[in-house]
C-alpha cells in the first residue's frame, strides 16, 4: 500500500476541544505524554506480550522515541485487545518508527491484522531511509464488543522482530464513511490530502476525530483561498474546515486535470470522496457547475459548488494504475472548477471471523488456564496462517474450530463449563498438562471423536454424560485423580476405546484398556 508520511516533528495546534474519543498508546513507554493536545498513554494495559525499547536519537517527538518489538518466533501474532461499544466504528493508526533499535540498520518487513482480517505489509525501509517515520489507517466496524490490532511474521521478516511506536484507536460518528457496509468491508487508507497549500498536516484539534490531511501542492494549477468557512455537520464525513482553506482551479473555460493520488493503484475497488467549495465570498453568485470524471468515466454530472461547500464521493469505484480527475466546466461557466480535498481508501473484503460460539469459549478457556500459548490473542481462527497455537479451523467464512490440541505445554487452571459450546470439535487433546478440577458435560458436544484428558490432575467423577457423545471414539483418561469407576452406560458404548487407571477400571479389569466391538 502506498502511503504519505508525517515527519518527526510536531503538528500545529489551534484551538481546544474535548478530547477524542478512544485509545492512544505510547507504545513502550512507561507514562503517558501529550501531542496536540491529545494523551498517550503506556500501553501495557492492552497488550501482554513483547518487549520495549528507546531510541536514542535527538529531535524526536515522544511517540516515536519509545517503541515495543516482539521478537517471540513461536507466536503466529501479537494482539493488543480493546474494550468497543458493540456495533460501532474506529479509525485505526498504526504508527512506526524503527530508529535501528535492533541494531542491524534493517527495517523488519510484517504484517499487521484487524480482527480475523490482514489489514496490509508494513514496510518502512523507504521511509526510514529519509527520517522519516511511517503511518497506515483504516476504518473498520466491530460487531463484538472486542477490537484487536494485530502484528505477524510474514516470509519477509526473517530474523527481525515485529515494532509499533504508536497505536491510535479513534471512534467515529455513525454517519461517517456510511456508504460502506463495515460489516463485509474494511476501508485502508491510500491518501488524504488538503489541496494547494504547503504548510502543516491538518490534524487534531482542527479535525476532531484525528484524522491526518496532508498538504498536496501541484505547480501545474493555480491556488485559490477561501473566504467563507464551511459547517462540517453539513457533510457525512464531517471534515474539517481547514481542509477547505486552498484548493486548485482552472481559467474560466478550462479543465482542471488532477493526477491524484500522485502514484500509480493496484487494480481494484476504492472508497473516493471529493470536497469542494467555491471560495468567494457568499453571494447569489458564489457557485460553480462542472462535471466530475474519474480516469475518464463520469463521477458526477453537473455538480453545482457554493460556498457551502459539497462531498461527493463512490463506494466501490475501480481504479488502476495512474489516476487522473477531470473538472470540465459548464458551457457558458462564469469561473472555472474548484477542488479542496480529497481521499482514498481500498475497500478490503471481510476477511472472516470466528464463530462467536466458539469465539468466547476459547476466551474463556484462555481465562481458565494458566500460561496459555503467548500468541492465544485476537481472533482464534483468522486469518489462517495466524490462527492461535493448537487450534486447527474450518475454512468457512466463519470459522468453527474442529481441533484443539494443547498436548504437554505445561497448561495448569481448569476446563470452563463453556467449552462444551464448540459444537463443531472433533479432536480435543489436553494430555500432558496440570488441569485440575472436574471435567465438565461435554454432551452437547456431539461431533467429538477424540478426547484425550491423560496425565493431568483431574478430580471428581468421571462423567456419564460422556456416553452422549455418538461420535465418541478414544477417551483417555488416564493418569488423573478421579474417582470411582467408569460408568456403565460408557463400558455399553460400541467402538469406544477407553484408557484409563487401573484404579478406574471396572473389577476385574484392571489391564488400563478397554475396547468394546462394534457389533
Amino acid at each position: 500500500m502506498s502511503l504519505f508520511f508525517f515527519f518527526l516533528l510536531c503538528f500545529s495546534i489551534s484551538h481546544a476541544l474535548p478530547p477524542p474519543r478512544g485509545f492512544f498508546l505510547n507504545c513502550g513507554s512507561s507514562s503517558s505524554t501529550n501531542l496536540n493536545e491529545i494523551d498517550y498513554t503506556p500501553d501495557q494495559e492492552f497488550i501482554s506480550v513483547g518487549n520495549t525499547t528507546t531510541i536514542k536519537q535527538k529531535d524526536l517527538i515522544p511517540i516515536l522515541s519509545t517503541l515495543r518489538y516482539f521478537p517471540d518466533k513461536s507466536s503466529r501474532k501479537h494482539c493488543y485487545n480493546f474494550p468497543v461499544a458493540k456495533t460501532s466504528k474506529y479509525l485505526i493508526r498504526t504508527t512506526y518508527y524503527y530508529g535501528n533499535f535492533d541494531g542491524k540498520n534493517d527495517p523488519p518487513v510484517f504484517d499487521q491484522i484487524v480482527g480475523g482480517t490482514k489489514w496490509s505489509v508494513v514496510n518502512t525501509s523507504e521511509d526510514y531511509a529519509k527520517g522519516q517515520s511511517s503511518y497506515y489507517e483504516i476504518i473498520v466496524g466491530v460487531p463484538g464488543k472486542r477490537l484487536s490490532v494485530c502484528l505477524a511474521k510474514n516470509a519477509h521478516t526473517l530474523s527481525s522482530s515485529p515494532f509499533i511506536s504508536a497505536l491510535d484507536v479513534q471512534s467515529l460518528e455513525d454517519t461517517m464513511y456510511n456508504s460502506t457496509d463495515l460489516g463485509s468491508y474494511k476501508l485502508s487508507l491510500i491518501a488524504r490530502n488538503s489541496f494547494g497549500g504547503d504548510g502543516e498536516i491538518i490534524s487534531y484539534p482542527d479535525d476532531k476525530y484525528n484524522r491526518l490531511w496532508q498538504p498536496f501542492l501541484d505547480q501545474k494549477h493555480p491556488t485559490v483561498t477561501s473566504r467563507s468557512r464551511i459547517n462540517p455537520s453539513n457533510f457525512w464525513n464531517i471534515p474539517p474546515p481547514e481542509a477547505f482553506v486552498e484548493g486548485f482551479t482552472a481559467s474560466k473555460g478550462k479543465p482542471l486535470e488532477l493526477q491524484w493520488p500522485p502514484f500509480p493503484l493496484l487494480a481494484t475497488k476504492y472508497y473516493v470522496a471529493l470536497y469542494f467549495q467555491d471560495n468567494r465570498s457568499p453571494g447569489p453568485m458564489s457557485w460553480r457547475a462542472f462535471d466530475v470524471s474519474v480516469n475518464g468515466l463520469s463521477f458526477l454530472r453537473k455538480l453545482n459548488v457554493s460556498t457551502n461547500g459539497v462531498m461527493v464521493y463512490s463506494g466501490q469505484w475501480p481504479l488502476s494504475g495512474q489516476t487522473q480527475i477531470t473538472l470540465t466546466p459548464a458551457k457558458d461557466a462564469p469561473v472555472g472548477p474548484i477542488i479542496n480535498a480529497a481521499e482514498v481508501f481500498q475497500v478490503l473484503p471481510l476477511g472472516g471471523t470466528t464463530n462467536i460460539k466458539d469465539a468466547i469459549a476459547m476466551e474463556d478457556l484462555l481465562e481458565s488456564i494458566k500460561k496459555p500459548p503467548v500468541d492465544w490473542s485476537g481472533d482464534p481462527c483468522l486469518p489462517r496462517a495466524n490462527s492461535w497455537t493448537g487450534l486447527t479451523c474450518s475454512k468457512e467464512k466463519i470459522s468453527r474450530v474442529i481441533s484443539l490440541n494443547l498436548t504437554n505445554l505445561g497448561l495448569s487452571g481448569s476446563l470452563p463449563p463453556s467449552i462444551n459450546k464448540m459444537t463443531a470439535l472433533k479432536d480435543l487433546w489436553l494430555g500432558k498438562n496440570k488441569l485440575t478440577g472436574p471435567i465438565p458435560d461435554l454432551s452437547p458436544m456431539t461431533r467429538l471423536e477424540t478426547l484425550h484428558l491423560e496425565d493431568n490432575q483431574f478430580t471428581g467423577a468421571i462423567p456419564e454424560s460422556l456416553a452422549k457423545l455418538p461420535n465418541l471414539r478414544t477417551l483417555s483418561l488416564k493418569n488423573n485423580k478421579l474417582n470411582g469407576t467408569i460408568p456403565s452406560v460408557l463400558l455399553q458404548r460400541k467402538g469406544l476405546t477407553i484408557q484409563a487407571s487401573p484404579e478406574n477400571m471396572p473389577s476385574p479389569n484392571k489391564t488400563g484398556q478397554i475396547r468394546v466391538a462394534n457389533s
